[in-house]
């Protein structure tokens, strides 16, 4: 059923989606793709850097992941500030996904 506002009849009233609800959606996009990208560069660069057997590095990446991926997804809705919480994420992801890229496959 529509709400009909007095003032003109015939024509419904209007949703607005208020600031604060944009805020939240952002803060969870930040959270869920963002802390996915970053948990993802952050396992792979771990996998790629230490030096022990690919396999043993690979394992201990993936492994590590669901924690790097927890901490930042949690953390981002900790911060007060958004700008803050998606500069980190964000920051972490894109020169992490760089760096990967520069770096290769390992020999």
């Amino acid at each position: 059923m529509q709400r009909i506002d007095p003032r003109s009849p015939g024509r419904p009233l209007a949703r607005r989606v208020r600031p604060a609800a944009l805020a939240m959606a952002a803060r969870c996009a930040t959270a869920l793709v963002g802390g996915y990208a970053a948990a993802a560069v952050l396992a792979t660069l771990l996998a790629r850097l230490l030096p022990i057997a690919r396999v043993e590095a690979t394992l201990w990446g993936m492994i590590l992941s669901f924690l790097f991926y927890a901490v930042i997804a949690l953390w981002c809705f900790v911060e007060p500030r958004l700008w803050r919480a998606a500069a980190l994420v964000w920051g972490v992801a894109l020169p992490g996904a760089l760096l990967l890229w520069w770096l290769g496959v390992r020999a």
